[in-house]
């Protein structure tokens, strides 16, 4: 997560925190953040002709065999509130909603044993900054209520994943730091998310049915880079000397196939790239480069079906903590064009100036060309391996099963690597925390690569002190990291940080999913790997359940079920550039994910029906009924004088060529009253036969929907629609073309909400 502006916040807090929730909007805090076949696109072009997109599926005969598994896929709309909520991820409270890019959605992903259809896991991978206590625990509670038959879904098995994009609707986290900036819990943004998700599940559980799974790999290379270089080369060099790049290039993919028709129901892949291809300057709702991979191929695919949306295709996060989509790397944005200091990534001394450039970062858009390339570099990659899976790939064959366990890393006791024993720490911020990356630097005067005696204003010692200050046990804990926040010890008005996290690990067969709750470094996901892949590869052997001669295949998937910052190495932590300042159980917090998830691992090797039960730990609290919100309900809406709700203000032009933006304004409505979930805020109109056929929506990357109030005594507001003729992807015919607005009002004194429409002239496509 990236975060920019924290002093701020921080020496407003000393005034209450009323005071600090209003001045913080102001100012904000700081901007964070098998089988193999290789696949390298180009540099700077799309290459969109490298692949056959529409090609065949794959026909039963591949695998010639009885089905072992029960297979549900399910995909369901989330967008919460796109206009006047705080966006999630730079915690800029200065980004704060305009409209709609591309919707949001939950992708749901069900496989049961088909032995046993009690013994089933739930994968989800939400359009969100991470998981979250709160949506996880709505999650589950919404799931009892479904009913008898979705009792085999609960906490060991519910896996609640982000794709960590920085461009979604915030303020429906379960802590207070991430609140501040959003002026605190949105109950709307909040429910948005676990309905779509238990919409998702339920779709999925519908769709049971027998199939295979197969794994497999490729390389997908341009689309990550190392945004902290210099931190992970504090890595031992023959350890890094194992691996090529300094970040992992590996897109794995699990696939889903029907026995009864051999066709493809959907995708679960997993690649680590930042959610940050969106500036922080947008402020246009998406789901970022991932966002864009998915619905890429979720589109080929219906197109391929001739209509059908039942393929899901879900991009699932990694060890994502240092990795950037910003592919070209850090320039200073101050007029010199040079790179960003190699250390602390600054411009003349200056966190500011430093930033990440995308491929596409010439096109002033707010990074919106170089999200869609990142996004698109995913999806050709996976649809290539995905084609290459027709004959070929690792198939899954084993029980499935799953454990979850609430662990509190305030002070687990642990073995240290080298014999000694260790403890992890209450949950706490160091300086370089607020500095920023590259992706989105931070604010003031703070720097990363920042240990010892912080280089930052005295003041924020003063103000961190007064929030609360560090015990010289929580220093000696956390050492090297100067704490700037001791976040996990500060209980009002309640918990900044979670201290209680999640353990969680899914099996099916040979394949084994880490659940990480934080955002695992490069390096730490790989030894977290390759742990459980040792201790597995252990168990294999003295296990009924196992063949042999199948190694696991491990992935790790997150941030997940709820957020707990950044999960780095012990040596890239005392370097304390971001990740290392974001990492919150201090030094060890690695070791101690390991040690919990690898002393649990037995659970997943023994037999069906045997009795191990494993203690469920310490709840987290939730605070959905507790949490403040400072963000304004919509009071009404009322159109100009002398106008009507939908009508055109300004029209489209008569003709288009592709590769032009048509345009169009309606008087309009707050969004807010009603989120259309399932619908669509605008869509384009084809002429077919006499007949209009919506052939763009909210789906669709290059239609865009942008909101405006334009007095707020009055009530009025403007809608505009872009549509970027040609661009997303998406073929365009010639012929007759129209827009068309949905929107909704909300009368002055009833405060009953009611739909209108709105429609433009018609326009030619050349």
């Amino acid at each position: 997560m990236a975060r920019s502006h924290i002093a701020a916040a921080l020496a407003i807090a000393s005034l209450g925190l009323l005071i600090t929730f209003h001045l913080i909007s102001q100012f904000g805090l700081p901007s964070v953040g098998f089988f193999r076949f290789s696949y390298d696109p180009d540099d700077t072009t799309t290459a969109p002709g490298q692949i056959p997109i529409l090609s065949p599926v794959s026909q039963p005969s591949a695998f010639d065999h009885e089905p072992v598994y029960l297979l549900g896929v399910g995909k369901a709309d989330i967008t919460g509130p796109v206009v006047e909520i705080n966006l999630m991820g730079y915690a800029d409270p200065n980004q704060v909603g305009s409209g709609l890019r591309q919707r949001l959605y939950s992708r749901a992903f069900i496989v049961g044993s088909n032995d046993n259809p009690k013994e089933r896991i739930v994968y989800l991978v939400l359009d969100t900054q991470s998981g979250d206590t709160a949506v996880r625990h709505g999650i589950l509670e919404g799931l009892k209520e479904l009913g008898p038959e979705y009792d085999c879904y609960g906490k060991s098995n519910v896996a609640v994943t982000g794709t960590h994009s920085h461009s979604g609707p915030g303020a429906w986290l379960n802590y207070l730091l991430p609140q501040i900036t959003s002026k605190g819990f949105e109950k709307q943004s909040y429910q948005a998310i676990v309905d779509g998700a238990l919409l998702s599940i339920k779709r999925a559980h519908e769709s049971l049915a027998p199939g295979y799974l197969t794994v497999g790999e490729t390389e997908i290379h341009n689309a990550n880079i190392n945004r902290s270089p210099f931190a992970y080369l504090a890595n031992p060099k023959q350890e890094r000397g194992r691996y090529e790049h300094e970040v992992d290039k590996t897109l794995q993919m699990l696939k889903f196939q029907s026995a009864e028709t051999g066709k493809e129901r959907g995708v679960l892949t997993w690649f680590p790239v930042h959610g940050t291809s969106m500036l922080g300057n947008n402020t246009l709702i998406s789901g970022d480069n991932k966002g864009v991979a998915a619905v890429l191929f979720e589109k080929d695919m219906e197109r391929l079906e001739e209509g059908s949306n039942a393929f899901v295709a879900g991009f699932s996060q990694a060890n994502v903590g240092d990795t950037s989509p910003n592919v070209l790397g850090a320039y200073c944005e101050d007029g010199s064009g040079e790179k960003c200091n190699f250390e602390d990534s600054t411009c003349g001394g200056r966190t500011q100036p430093c930033h990440g450039r995308g491929p596409m970062f010439r096109k002033a858009d707010e990074g919106a060309s170089s999200c869609f390339e990142i996004g698109q570099r995913q999806y050709l990659g996976a649809k290539a391996l995905y084609l290459s899976m027709v004959t070929k790939g690792t198939l899954l064959s084993g029980p499935v099963r799953s454990y979850h366990t609430y662990r509190d890393f305030s002070n687990q006791t642990l073995q240290h690597p080298n014999g000694s024993v260790v403890n992890t720490c209450p949950a706490a911020l160091g300086y370089s925390f607020a500095a920023g990356t590259t992706d989105g630097p931070g604010a003031f005067d703070f720097t990363q690569n920042d240990t010892g005696v912080p280089n930052a204003n005295p003041l924020w010692s003063v103000v961190r002190n007064f929030l609360r200050e560090p015990s010289e046990t929580q220093k000696a804990c956390h050492y090297p990291k100067p704490i700037l926040l001791d976040v996990g010890e500060i209980e009002r008005p309640y918990l900044w940080t979670p201290n209680i996290v999640d353990i969680q690990i899914l099996r099916i067969g040979q394949l084994l999913i880490i659940i990480s709750p934080g955002e695992a470094t490069t390096m730490a996901g790989r030894r977290w790997k390759e742990a459980i892949a040792a201790s597995a590869s252990t168990l294999a052997f003295t296990s009924s359940t196992s063949n042999e001669q199948d190694p696991p295949v491990v992935v790790l998937g997150g941030p997940a079920n709820s957020y707990t910052h950044y999960i780095a190495t012990e040596e890239e932590y005392g370097i304390q550039r971001y990740e290392g300042a974001s990492t919150l159980y201090g030094p060890h917090t690695l070791n101690a994910y390991i040690n919990a998830t690898t002393s649990l691992l037995p659970h997943l090797f023994y037999p069906s029906g045997s009795k191990h039960p494993i203690e469920p730990g310490p709840d987290p609290p939730i605070h959905t009924n507790i949490s403040y919100n400072f963000n304004s309900a919509v009071r009404f809406d009322r159109a100009p004088f002398f106008k009507q709700f939908g009508q055109v203000l300004t029209d489209v032009a008569p003709s288009y060529q592709r590769g032009e933006t048509v345009r169009v304004t309606f008087v309009g409505a707050n969004p807010r009253n009603n989120l259309r979930l399932e619908g669509t805020f605008v869509a384009v109109e084809h002429l077919q036969g006499g007949k209009w056929v919506t052939v763009r929506d909210d789906s669709d990357w290059d239609l865009v929907y942008r909101w405006r109030r334009t007095s707020t005594v009055l009530g009025t507001s403007e809608v505009e629609v872009t549509w970027e003729v040609g661009e997303g992807g998406g073929k365009v015919s010639g012929g007759l073309y129209r827009v068309r607005y949905f929107g909704d009002k909300k009368d002055f004194g009833s405060g009953d909400v009611e739909a209108f429409e709105g429609v433009s002239g018609v326009f030619g496509i050349e």
